[in-house]
């Protein structure tokens, strides 16, 4: 017989009993604390019960952050469900100020971290307001990310702190500044494997396919790849040490060098970082997107823009063979194996792109092949979708009205997608807590299958490497940090890690 939490505040025989939950939840109630629990486990039903605990002491609000508008809504319309009180609201960008100045009195808040932080800034509302504040997605808690930013706002305060993820950073500086930043006491894992949760875990059958580029690409690439390797020789000759592997990001590290104390290199080095981008792009999403890059890229003008669209003979050729690819309909060979993946697999997809041109394009590519589709992209930009377009994507999907949904980062982060039977990367991610949060949208109720195409000889494949190594540092990051907080009581996480 299933046996319901019961709490004061809690809605009665509405949230299964499950030890796990109890025991994460009995442990952030005590201490600073993150809940570190792979997807689809119910992070937000330990949540609800520390925010129960928090109410019945009456010691003042609750704040619950996520850091999109689709997410906050959805703990918005979980916690008005099933908590007992009618003071909950929902606070957005897209609230005036006159009614968020109204909304702030209530007894918990779910709001976006932006939002929040300029409020606080407004004195609209006082820190001293809450006893608790829930920080979901809590690696965000890096560099100058609004977290960070909130986070400054309680250091003197008593409140009680809780961050909620299902990975840590495979970075030991950003997990240590996490620590650091929400005066953490102590971290709180289960993974799949722990033994009061397996019983509730789903299991997620991973495929890597690969595919060839078509000819026409491996044209392009190559073009591509002549006009790099001169950009790379004329940064070598003016004494800009560089490693022989090509990385966009080593060329991002020296911006400011450049700038500052080797200006004649700065030509070539903004001409290369372009050309990197362009690269990625036609690899990993194919030929419209390559071309509207470009487009981009001329139309901003900038150091070296002329020279390379109209002077740089394989840069302007890369250019020409793309638009006559076009012409002719070729695009990557990713779209005609897209098809065959979903076919292969009955009921809903999700599919997952870094890149919103690559989203356009999926979905006219699909909706071409019959397969019906919908988008989930941001709100940013004259394309991007707002707050209620976002949400009510999400409603139809779930509702079965398309049986295939594209989405950008936006979908990534904590959405309750249920019953998606596959999850399919479009592109690989060098992040291992992207990774985990795309792969977290499936295996929810019944075994789940994950798909992540390749392109061979391509960043995809570099990127998967890098991949599995920060996914192998993660995993081993909750026992460290759990290690130096123990060892390490008296002091911060930073003095210890130091």
């Amino acid at each position: 017989m299933t046996q319901y939490i019961e709490r004061k505040y809690v809605q009665k025989d509405s949230i299964e009993k499950r030890d796990y939950q109890v025991n994460l939840a009995n442990q952030a109630i005590d201490e600073n604390c993150i809940v570190v629990l792979p997807t689809g486990l119910g992070k937000t039903a330990i949540a609800l019960q520390v925010i129960a605990e928090y109410l019945s002491k009456g010691t003042g609000g609750v704040l619950f952050l996520a850091p999109t508008r689709v997410l906050v809504n959805q703990h918005y319309e979980f916690l008005k469900n099933n908590l007992t009180l009618d003071d909950i609201s929902l606070i957005t960008g897209e609230d005036t100020v006159q009614k968020r100045t109204k909304l702030w009195n209530n007894s918990v808040i779910c709001a976006t971290p932006e939002i929040a932080k300029n409020d606080l800034d407004r004195q609209i509302v006082s820190s001293e307001q809450f006893s608790l504040v829930i920080f979901d997605e809590v690696h965000r808690t890096v560099g100058d990310y609004a977290y960070s930013g909130i986070a400054e706002r309680f250091e003197n305060n008593s409140a009680r702190i809780v961050g909620m993820t299902a990975t840590l950073p495979s970075e030991k500086e950003k997990a240590t500044e996490i620590l650091t930043k929400l005066r953490i006491s102590s971290v709180a894992e289960r993974t799949e494997e722990s033994p009061d949760v397996k019983p509730y875990t789903q299991e997620t059958n991973t495929e890597w396919i690969n595919v060839e580029l078509p000819p026409e690409l491996k044209s392009i690439q190559t073009l591509l790849k002549i006009a790099l390797d001169e950009r790379y020789d004329t940064l070598r000759k003016n004494g800009i040490k560089l490693a022989e592997q090509q990385s966009l990001s080593a060329l991002l590290r020296i911006r400011q060098f450049v700038l500052n104390q080797n200006r004649r290199s700065a030509k070539p080095l903004f001409t290369a970082i372009r050309i990197h981008y362009a690269l990625n792009i036609l690899e990993a999403h194919g030929i419209t997107p390559f071309l509207k890059f470009c487009e981009r890229a001329q139309a901003k003008k900038g150091a070296g823009v002329k020279e390379l669209f109209e002077v740089d003979p394989n840069f302007t050729r890369a250019v020409h063979l793309a638009k006559e690819a076009q012409s002719r309909g070729i695009e990557h060979s990713k779209i005609p194996k897209l098809k065959e993946i979903i076919e292969s697999v009955p009921g809903k997809a999700l599919i997952f792109t870094s890149y919103r041109d690559s989203v356009d394009l999926i979905f006219s590519k699909l909706t071409e092949m019959g397969v019906s589709a919908g988008i989930l992209i941001g709100k940013a930009g004259e394309t991007g979708l707002k707050q209620k377009k976002q949400i009510e994507t999400v409603r139809k999907f779930r509702d079965g009205e398309f049986d295939v949904l594209i989405a950008t980062r936006v979908g990534e982060e904590g959405l309750d997608i249920a019953e998606v039977n596959q999850v399919i990367f479009y592109d690989n991610v060098p992040s291992s807590i992207r990774f985990v949060q795309r792969r977290g949208r499936t295996g929810r109720k019944d075994t789940g299958k994950l798909v992540v195409l390749i392109a061979k000889n391509t960043i995809d494949e570099t990127y998967y490497w890098i991949g599995r190594r920060k996914m192998t540092a993660a995993k081993s990051m909750g026992n460290k940090m759990t290690k130096v907080l123990e060892k390490n009581q008296e002091q911060s996480g930073l003095d210890a890690f130091l």
